[in-house]
């Protein structure tokens, strides 16, 4: 049911012309937030961010090229790719040709609209089909942008589930994108329902997920919570999470960060088809969170990752490109690796010379009649073997090739018997 229940909220989301800033951003977090209370944040214009400015607001209404009957024959109101992000408002009649200046299309998809943005630049464009290119006849054109850069703020919202300890974990998806269904928004309904499942388990660590515009927006976090980045342990950041290719887990800055070896060993020991990459400077936020000043063990989950795909950054990655089967498994995968990150454990063994006797404390018992007796014998076997305070379960785990789950058993049955400490 969760797949469609994302796919749903992806939906939702879709139609809503969102930029760094602006009230595309805010409307986004609302509906969010009818699944999952936000406490948002509004950072003003001017405010320096690192070694970043948070930039002027960014809003539109409306924008069109018009030809001499005045047909709009592109159309901000068809989709809000035709306009190229940040664009500063326009009205004015030019030639086809000076027009052709401000366009951009994709000839090898020539049905596409591409995304653009120009951020840090003041200019202006519009995004459109090859085919409509090509129809447009030499002439006079209207051109009109109605929308405004202004003082104002940046937006982004963030949600606790609050966790046995006060150490972090850190999911980041960004809600900059307008109308692309896989990037983003696939990671928003991943991230909004793994919350919510989250707080119905009544976590070991305290997860805090941030939804922000990308770059600028995981800067402007950073700069924010000085403090609050020490707490935090282990981190993922969700994108491209829909499409129906198999999973990539990127790693993070130190390549053998906790939740590097989990992700790793959960998608291993599944059986998916994946990949797992090495870091690199150039991505999503992980790059942020894994800059050398902060160095967190953040990695990156996806699915085809960035531009790995052809409808990337174009019209054509709309809803019906994301799959509720692949947002359910990319939210499963979230769900088994935050369970085993939160399990997991080092633990002495109060009875290390020689093996201790498990009958006599039941512990054998216990297992009478179970159809993994043999297996559940042989996880505390090694977990009484391996717990000297330098092993965790899940290295456990991985030498003795057994379950985690076996183990994690293992170690409760053990830790009621007075056998181990924590």
């Amino acid at each position: 049911m969760s797949g469609a229940e994302m796919h749903a909220l992806v939906e939702r989301l879709y139609p809503i012309c969102r930029s760094i800033t602006g009230d595309g951003v805010r409307r986004t977090l609302e509906l969010v937030s009818e699944l999952l209370p936000l406490e948002t944040h509004e950072v003003p214009t001017g405010t320096p961010v690192l070694d970043w400015t948070v930039p002027l607001e960014w809003n539109i209404r409306d924008a069109y090229i018009a030809d001499t009957t005045g047909r709009r024959v592109v159309d901000f109101a068809e989709s809000n790719l035709h306009v190229v992000g940040y664009s500063v408002p326009v009205h004015a009649t030019m030639s086809r040709t000076e027009l052709a200046e401000h366009l951009h299309t994709l000839p090898e998809h020539p049905a596409w609209i591409p995304y653009r943005t120009s951020y840090y630049a003041p200019t202006w464009g519009f995004c459109l089909a090859q085919r409509a290119l090509d129809a447009l006849p030499e002439g006079d054109y209207e051109v009109h942008i109605d929308s405004t850069l202004a003082e104002g703020h940046l937006t982004y919202g963030e949600h606790v589930v609050p966790g046995r300890v006060t150490d972090e974990v850190l999911v980041s998806c960004h809600v900059c994108h307008p109308s692309l269904a896989n990037d983003n928004l696939a990671g928003i309904a991943v991230a909004t329902f793994l919350a919510r499942e989250l707080a119905a388990r009544q976590p070991y660590y305290t997860y805090r997920f941030l939804f922000a515009p990308g770059t600028i927006g995981a800067i402007t976090w950073l700069a924010r919570n000085a403090e609050r980045v020490e707490r935090v342990r282990h981190g993922l950041v969700l994108a491209c999470a829909g499409d129906r290719g198999a999973l990539t887990y990127k790693r993070s800055r130190r390549g053998d960060a906790p939740i590097d070896r989990v992700l790793e060993y959960v998608l291993r020991t599944s059986g998916r088809e994946h990949t797992v990459v090495d870091f690199s400077p150039y991505g999503y936020d992980e790059r942020q969170f894994c800059s050398p000043g902060f160095d967190l063990g953040v990695g990156s989950l996806s699915r085809t990752p960035y531009a790995g795909y052809p409808e990337y950054h174009t019209s054509a990655d709309d809803p019906g490109f994301v799959s509720p089967d692949a947002l359910a498994d990319t939210l499963a995968v979230c769900r088994e690796a935050f369970a085993v990150l939160d399990r997991d454990r080092r633990y002495v063994n109060l009875s290390p010379y020689g093996e201790p006797q498990l009958g006599r404390r039941g512990l054998y018992d216990s297992l009478g009649g179970r159809s993994d007796a043999k297996q559940a014998q042989l996880a505390m076997l090694w977990v009484l073997n391996l717990s000297d305070g330098g092993h965790s379960l899940l290295d456990i785990a991985e030498r003795s090739g057994l379950p985690f789950a076996s183990v994690t058993a293992a170690a409760d049955a053990l830790l009621a018997a007075g056998l181990l400490k924590e």
